[in-house]
């Protein structure tokens, strides 16, 4: 039987925790540590299921904490659970290199799922984490052996819910009926700045039961029994309808001097930390958990281990009795080991010297070949799976009819698209990829800043990438997006000049385990590049930029190009024998060479050189003296004559 009064006891002492860190940093978040101490202690202390000895548990209950600036909330519970988070790491709060960053972020510290902070994306990460665990289920689990059964938590604010990507999740959990994720929404009525009535009057409950959500409401977020009587529901709940608990708590609760305002949201209180200390119970003794609270934690983490090995024991009797369900599972789970980048390319045939196709039509036929090996790879589109050719044929949609499916339907949801993306990423199962086009990569920004932030392996499908898509017009013609990608760190942006080397964009961009690949495609057909073999594009491409025409002659001028823009610079280099052309379809790779191979491309004795690229051309001043580039919005007219008008052009350049 739990008892309440250690809970509010342990409750009080996270309290403790928080106002410590905080204060001895003047600098931080106190008010969700404190008002949702109580909802902390019955999670942590009763609710989820989770091994502090084994954080990595694949049947783990996953608790995401939305509200990222509340850290200080999830590093003293998990501390205080007997995860691997000392007294020492917690006073080492927002220090360089400490486990307890300002922010949670995945990897660096034991019992993060993932990396929070950009308000709303742990909502959308949680509904990619239960997609992924329905997939899972679906994928796996067998009649009589179970072994994806867990739920997805999380904790989000009134900031969370303000942010449009939420409302984009939210929405598509309903619409999917993802019954294995509770959202817990931490109403307090404050914001960073003023009241949440300054900016919030709409009614969420009725929101999000417009989604096809369950609501329920706990009017005494911060008293145990109630907290407990609502999260007990919660766990035993098997509807397939995702749930919604709005729990009403007091931010700051436990600083009378800041409750209940928005002084409470950040470090305001912390000058009363002693004063507040002393009201909750606490001793002088910094950092401060009771002998009661260990105790009644260290007992039930013993039954967590033991919850965990029985599972372990009931995986074993699963792979014994399911062996080529045991051999996928351990496929996705090990791609560390998997097919590196060579390998991979040995599974794509090469492409006949007649093919012209689109890049999106090349990505999406390489996509198809490659899955049918890669049992991890799932996909999806914002409502666009018909112009980006990324449907994985013959592999289902995903839906409640059929959890197994590797194609999912994001509709017109970028931003949520890529936060749920990252949601599957970090749930280290299934290797997510997702489309676009190209102009739209701007509404999922923050999701793919995080994405490579995390160092996530995931693959971003923007199609219809320059101002080759034409009549449609200046708002359809990305002329920024492929540079503004470049500039994120860890995301390798690969732009490919025909199907060769699309295809060894696709092995790159799969092989690559420490951050996502933005792969960007034509709409406009691309014709093969016949002038060297598909070995030389392909081995080429894997090393970012190659020698595509070599000078027949004494080197006299380079001209570097991407994308649809060889083809015209290898016309533009026809009968010029001092000529070079390099291709290079991924700065990030090629910057990754040694230098004596950077320099047998790009001779630094070679300085007369002319970068081509339908984009802006500021990035390519650090390899030329002179850019064809486009400098400015497009307008709506034929492909040919968008060209021609910005200069690209063989006799331009």
């Amino acid at each position: 039987m739990v008892d309440e009064k250690i809970l509010e006891k342990a409750a009080n002492e996270a309290r403790g925790l928080a106002i410590d860190a905080i204060s001895a940093r003047a600098s931080g978040h106190l008010g969700l540590p404190l008002g949702c101490a109580e909802i902390g202690a019955v999670l942590f202390g009763e609710i989820l299921d989770i091994n502090p000895f084994k954080p990595d548990w694949l049947n783990r209950d996953r608790f995401i904490l939305s509200a990222g600036h509340g850290s200080m909330f999830l590093y003293a519970w998990l501390h205080i659970c007997g995860f691997d988070i000392s007294r020492d790491d917690l006073s080492k709060f927002r220090m360089m290199g400490s486990k307890t960053p300002g922010h949670p972020e995945f990897r660096e510290t034991p019992g993060v799922e993932v990396t929070s902070g950009p308000l709303g994306q742990g909502i959308g990460n949680a509904v990619g984490m239960a997609i992924s665990e329905k997939m899972a289920a679906a994928r796996f689990n067998v009649s009589g052996n179970e072994i994806f059964t867990h739920k997805v938590w999380c904790l989000a604010g009134d900031g969370c819910m303000q942010e449009g990507v939420s409302a984009e999740a939210a929405s598509l959990a309903g619409t999917l009926k993802l019954g294995n994720l509770v959202l817990m929404y931490d109403s307090n009525d404050v914001t960073l700045d003023a009241p949440a009535s300054k900016s919030m009057s709409e009614d969420v409950a009725a929101r999000y039961k417009a989604y096809g959500w369950k609501v329920v409401r706990c009017a005494e977020g911060n008293s145990i029994s109630a907290v407990r009587k609502v999260l007990k529901s919660a766990k035993r709940y098997s509807g397939d309808q995702p749930l919604l608990v709005i729990f009403k708590t007091v931010i700051g609760k436990g600083i009378p001097e800041v409750e209940n305002s928005a002084k409470a949201h950040g470090e305001g209180g912390a000058k009363f930390a002693a004063s507040a200390r002393a009201g909750l119970g606490l001793p002088e003794e910094k950092f401060y958990v009771s002998g009661e609270v260990r105790e009644y934690f260290g007992k039930l983490a013993k039954k967590r281990k033991s919850a965990c090995r029985k599972w372990e024991k009931r995986f074993a009797e699963w792979s014994g009795s399911n062996p080529e369900l045991s051999k996928e599972l351990s496929l996705c789970l090990n791609r560390e080991s998997s097919l590196d980048a060579k390998e991979l390319l040995n599974l794509i045939p090469a492409f006949p010297e007649s093919d012209n196709s689109a890049g999106r039509a090349s990505g999406g036929a390489v996509m198809n070949i490659l899955a049918k090996s890669l049992p991890y790879m799932v996909t999806g589109s914002a409502d666009l799976f018909g112009s980006t050719k990324n449907y994985l044929k013959d592999m289902g949609d995903f839906s409640p009819e059929n959890p197994a499916g590797r194609n999912i339907w994001f509709g017109i949801r970028e931003h949520a698209m890529g936060a749920i993306c990252n949601g599957i990423a970090y749930y280290g199962i299934f290797e997510p990829s997702c489309a676009t086009f190209l102009t739209f990569a701007g509404y999922m920004l923050g999701s793919i800043r995080v994405a490579a932030l995390a160092r996530l392996p995931l693959q971003y499908v923007f199609t219809h990438d320059s101002i080759g898509v034409g009549y449609d017009g200046p708002t359809h013609q990305p002329v920024e997006m492929a540079s503004t990608l470049r500039c994120i760190p860890r995301l390798d942006v690969v732009r490919p000049a025909d199907s060769e080397e699309c295809a060894a964009a696709w092995a790159m961009a799969l092989a690559k385990r420490d951050g996502p690949t933005a792969l960007i495609l034509s709409r406009q057909n691309l014709p093969l590049i016949k002038e060297v073999s598909s070995d030389v594009k392909r081995s080429g491409t894997l090393k970012g930029g190659y020698i595509l025409k070599r000078e027949s002659a004494a080197l006299e001028k380079i001209i570097i190009a991407t994308g649809s823009e060889v083809s015209i610079a290898m016309a533009a280099a026809e009968g010029k024998p001092g000529v070079r052309v390099v291709s290079m379809p991924c700065v990030e790779q090629f910057e990754r060479q040694s230098l004596e191979y950077r320099d047998e491309v790009l001779p630094p004795s070679c300085t007369d050189r002319v970068a081509v690229e339908a984009g802006v051309s500021d990035i390519w001043y650090k390899y030329a003296k002179r850019v064809v580039a486009t400098d400015d919005f497009g307008f709506s007219a034929s492909e040919g004559e968008l060209y021609k008008a910005f200069g690209l052009t063989p006799d331009k350049i």
